[in-house]
């Protein structure tokens, strides 16, 4: 069964980047392609769940590991089943005229990242899952590239988003200098400290960045300039759910650190029940949405704070079937009406009954009201921060309830009978929009209907087991009627103050998404910024001063070395050559009087000896005969001697 678990991770992987890479010759065959890569990948997701673990060497005793357990199987379903659904409505979102191929593949490879995100067991394989599902969240965010706006949208994203996943490096270098030289998440929790506490820090930075929590909710605000059907799978089981998924499996880790523990259910309520209100104050379905996400997964970081790893999986899963949903149903709308704006949606839901009915299923579990998925799920997570902390519970019921006023909104203005042509109604012939496509209709109904029945499977045994969350709270009866009663009367009253504005003191700030990216430019862009042109600043005054300055010295110093050089070291040499001529003349004319004196000095010796040599001939014979006497009787004594 290991192969299967590869093949898991490839399929996506592979099919998206060769689809990608087909451009436009395969515009006429990527919707089909990409649905039945996605069929595949759900079949191999079923059996993939029964598969052990595998891994591969990657560096010296530290493997890429990937592993199916409890947890990490409930998510490969849920991004599987998402993904499949959410294709199959994009196959009527773009038309032949558009990029088809890069849409669809990428789509893939976002899927495929977000697989091997949730089954890694080591960091390394973690942070390649992570990087590729960012990097492919930027291309989808701003798909229509010739639009600068969506562009600027998809970068916003991507830069806020990137710079919380550095604290996954610094959670891995922390684990290194720990001890933890295998780098397998199961084994963090053991770093010594005080490394623990920065690789602790390090994961709740990235996992919070990723999921959109305070104070980082406004990257998801921007991504809404991406394509419907990318807020669909991004907003719900890929991307923002990476980080509720990471805290949880992570969970022994906020365990061994409590500040850690207390810091994540604290972020969770409070971006919950903050980003919830923001969801009230919005006009524009989609960014509605958006700040909904951000509350609902504000639940499974609370869960994760607070110990209750079950009901936070059950949010995470129930919030992905709700909001993809959700989030198909604001595209339908917008390919039908041309808007996205609540008040130009009015009526909307009469004149779609369909998909108006699958909006209405998946707003009103949405809001937590019983019987459906998010009800059971919410009461699973308030359960576990009650055990922790009542006042939590209390800012958790208090977040279920601003949950239930936006969604119920959001019903009031989509079910309003549609406007007359002289006001702002949602008139699709006069503004000229497509026609619902015929692939719409289907992901809806099936989405609306898991959103229903996951509900039941709180009530099933042994799905606490599966998640080896046996020990967990779980909500008592009063629990579940507090939470459904207090959802009913926030929804209730919700729909009574209809269209209605908020009140001007606090809709400007929560309109504006709480001025957290105004915020984060305050704060961050603009010292960076600051900083930046000072340190050009310095180095265009300072350092190029001091360069330039250096370099007129060395010139400077040049052409007084070459001065010296022309006029003392040339008048030297000059100089120097004069008295070697004048030595070398001495000392021609020594040699030559040497040589002279020796030639007259052996020409008179041999002058001399010749005189010498003459003597002897005398001409007479007697004295001839007398040398020869001398000369042998010499020999005689010389033969004796050496002898």
């Amino acid at each position: 069964m290991n192969g299967v678990l590869w093949l898991l991770l490839g399929l996506p992987l592979v099919s998206g980047a060769l689809l990608a890479l087909t451009g436009s010759r395969g515009r006429r065959a990527a919707p089909g392609l990409a649905i039945a890569a996605a069929v595949a990948t759900l079949g191999l997701a079923r059996g993939g769940c029964r598969a052990s673990g595998v891994s591969a060497p990657l560096l010296a005793g530290i493997d890429a590991a990937a592993a199916v357990d409890g947890l990490s199987a409930v998510l490969v379903l849920t991004v599987a089943a998402t993904t499949l659904a959410v294709l199959v409505f994009a196959a009527s979102e773009f038309g032949r005229q558009d990029a088809r191929a890069r849409f669809f593949g990428l789509m893939l490879l976002f899927a495929g990242a977000m697989l091997v995100t949730v089954t890694a067991t080591t960091l390394p394989l973690l942070l390649m899952g992570w990087e590729a599902m960012g990097a492919t969240s930027w291309a989808l965010i701003g798909f229509w590239w010739r639009d600068p706006r969506r562009v600027r949208a998809a970068t916003t994203a991507f830069v806020v988003t990137r710079g919380a996943d550095l604290g996954l490096y610094l959670a891995a270098g922390a684990a290194l200098a720990g001890g933890v030289g295998s780098l397998a998440l199961a084994e963090l929790p053991e770093a010594r400290n005080p490394w623990l506490a920065v690789a602790t820090a390090g994961v709740v930075l990235a996992a919070l960045g990723k999921s959109a929590q305070l104070p980082f909710s406004f990257w998801l605000s921007r991504a809404m300039e991406g394509p419907s059907s990318v807020s669909a799978l991004l907003h719900s089981a890929v991307m923002v759910a990476a980080g509720g998924y990471l805290l949880l499996r992570l969970e022994p880790l906020l365990v061994s650190s409590p500040p850690a523990g207390a810091v994540v259910a604290w972020t969770g309520v409070l971006s919950a029940l903050l980003l919830g209100l923001v969801a009230v104050a919005q006009t524009d379905l989609k960014q509605l949405l958006a700040a909904s996400t951000c509350s609902q997964l504000g639940f499974v970081v609370l869960a994760a704070g607070a110990g209750g790893a079950a009901g936070g999986t059950l949010q995470l899963v129930a919030h992905a079937a709700t909001k993809s949903l959700l989030f198909l149903v604001a595209g339908a709308w917008l390919v039908a009406l041309g808007t996205k704006s609540l008040p130009r949606l009015q009526g909307a839901a009469r004149r779609h009954p369909v998909v108006g009915a699958a909006f209405t299923v998946g707003a009103l579990t949405l809001a937590g009201l019983p019987p459906a998925s998010i009800w059971v799920a919410k009461d699973e997570v308030l359960a576990a921060a009650l055990a922790r902390q009542p006042v939590l519970y209390a800012a958790g019921l208090a977040a279920a309830a601003v949950s239930a006023a936006y969604s119920a909104r959001a019903l009031w203005f989509v079910w309003r009978p549609p406007a007359t042509d002289a006001e702002e109604g949602c008139d699709a012939e006069r503004r000229g929009s497509r026609a619902i496509g015929g692939s719409m209709r289907p992901p809806l109904v099936v989405l609306a209907a898991c959103a229903v029945a996951l509900g039941a499977l709180a009530l099933v045994d042994g799905w606490r087991r599966a998640l080896d969350a046996d020990g967990e709270a779980s909500p008592a009866a009063w629990q579940l009627a507090v939470s459904a009663g207090l959802a009913l009367v926030a929804a209730g009253a919700a729909w009574v103050w209809g269209g209605r504005p908020l009140p001007a003191a606090v809709r400007p700030p929560l309109a504006g998404w709480l001025g957290l990216e105004q915020g984060a430019r305050l704060v961050v862009v603009r010292p960076t910024l600051a900083l930046a042109r000072a340190l050009a600043a310095l180095d265009d005054r300072v350092l190029d001063r001091g360069v330039h300055g250096a370099a007129a010295a060395v010139r400077a110093g040049a052409a007084g070395a070459g001065r010296l050089d022309e006029r003392a070291l040339d008048g030297l040499v000059l100089g120097s050559a004069a008295a070697g001529r004048a030595m070398a003349a001495v000392a021609n004319r020594s040699g030559e009087q040497l040589v002279d004196g020796a030639v007259v000095a052996v020409a008179a010796v041999t002058r001399r000896l010749g005189r010498l040599a003459r003597r002897p001939q005398t001409g007479q014979l007697h004295q001839y005969y007398a040398q020869a006497v001398a000369a042998l009787t010499l020999l005689a004594i010389v033969i004796a001697l050496v002898r």
